[in-house]
């Protein structure tokens, strides 16, 4: 008998849910990838420090990991098109009430708890637990590419606008804007509505099991450790370097167009990251990604600041952005297979938003502490490292497991 609840079940079409699933992530990472820009329109405004607003992000992050699991479980359970639902609607209202947030408290409360949310129920391990239950496995890793690569494109494509919309609407309406666009997930989630055969057992692990199994393994926490790093530099890099750019003398043009390259780069990097990982040994992928991240940003801080060296810089990194996730998710589907995948990947999601959390308060305090981002730059080096290292260990095959009991 097969470990999953939908074992009996029929399964989506994959072409369906690639489609489907791509442009949610599409629509929710591309929307989230352009806050940055509001970073100095809002604090200007409003009368904020930098700190304020990367709080409120910083909680955002956090909000999504602790979410995560929930959301996971919940996926896992009764299928993802609730979650999907539930986490467009408080999109579009946490957009609305982040344009209406006229004190740092509220403003926490909407982009950050609200939003958090939002993104726990619509970003990549709510739609990879849907690839997991429906794509054959050696298509997996390619499938989760894909997946990962529209989220990409949405960076790419979400962030002009974005910055298009505050030049010609005001920062207030723009967010009233991107609130309507995320409804445009709901009718989406209908094509990511799975069915459940009757009679089929629900489920053979119990969801407590699967907890002490995961956490008790050892290369469980390695990618654990792995995606706190990742998370600490995208998120420090993506929120921060268009005020780093600013206050280097260079315009803004140079920062949107600098947030656009990573993610125009980063559709091929998840793509290639995903084709890859059907065919090497997925830690030293990992591995590579996060040596070659601390490698670009010591290169980037070595040379002289140019347009020019931003858009190169942007590049490299846009190919090593978020190229972590595919055989991230690949390898858990790998050792524990798909049942409990959405919530296991949930767990290792919110390693990653903690260390996006620090990563986005730790660029706003120790810039006003010291007036420079420099020491958070650097940090990000040494973390890379790190990352590249405990990756290496880790085990890529299935865990041995006795007999399967049904609940």
């Amino acid at each position: 008998m097969n470990a999953h609840p939908q074992a009996a079940a029929a399964k989506l079409s994959m072409t369906q849910v690639l489609l489907c699933g791509a442009m949610i992530v599409t629509m929710s990472m591309g929307i989230r990838h352009g806050f940055g820009l509001w970073l100095q329109p809002i604090t200007l405004e409003r009368g904020w420090t930098r700190e304020t607003f990367a709080f409120a992000l910083a909680v955002q992050n956090i909000a999504w990991g602790i979410a995560g699991p929930v959301a996971g479980m919940v996926a896992d359970r009764f299928g993802a098109f609730r979650v999907i639902v539930v986490g467009a609607l408080l999109y579009a209202l946490g957009l609305v009430t982040m344009a209406l947030s006229t004190s740092g408290l509220a403003f926490t409360g909407s982009a950050g708890l609200l939003i958090g949310m939002a993104q726990s129920g619509t970003t990549y391990a709510v739609i990879y637990g849907v690839i997991g239950r429906n794509v054959a496995p050696e298509k997996r890793s390619w499938a989760m590419g894909v997946a990962a690569a529209a989220g990409s494109f949405g960076q790419f494509l979400m962030v002009p606008v974005e910055n298009w919309l505050i030049g010609h609407s005001g920062w207030q309406n723009a967010l009233f804007i991107l609130a309507c666009l995320a409804l445009v997930m709901l009718p989406l989630a209908f094509g990511l509505r799975e069915q459940r055969a009757a009679g089929v057992p629900v489920q053979q692990q119990s969801i407590a099991s699967a907890l002490r199994e995961a956490f008790g393994y050892r290369s469980f926490q390695l990618l654990m450790a792995g995606y706190f790093v990742c998370g600490f530099q995208v998120v420090f890099i993506g929120v921060h370097m268009p005020s780093y750019l600013k206050d280097q003398g260079l315009s803004p043009q140079v920062a949107t167009y600098a947030l656009a390259l990573i993610g125009l780069f980063n559709v091929f990097g998840t793509y290639g990251a995903g084709v890859l990982g059907q065919r090497w040994p997925k830690r030293y992928l990992l591995s590579a990604i996060y040596a070659l991240r601390s490698v670009a940003i010591v290169v980037f801080l070595s040379v002289p600041l140019t347009p020019m060296t931003v858009y190169v810089f942007s590049a490299v990194m846009g190919l090593l952005w978020l190229s972590t996730v595919p055989p991230t998710n690949a390898v858990l589907a790998q050792i524990f297979g798909v049942q409990h995948m959405s919530m296991l990947g949930g767990f290792v999601f919110l390693s990653h938003q903690v260390g996006s959390f620090l990563g986005v308060w730790l660029g706003g305090k120790l810039y006003d502490a010291s007036g420079s981002y420099d020491i958070v730059w650097w940090l990000a080096v040494a973390l890379g490292v790190f990352a590249a290292i405990v990756n290496l260990p880790v085990r890529e095959s299935a865990i041995p497991r006795a007999a399967a009991q049904p609940a």
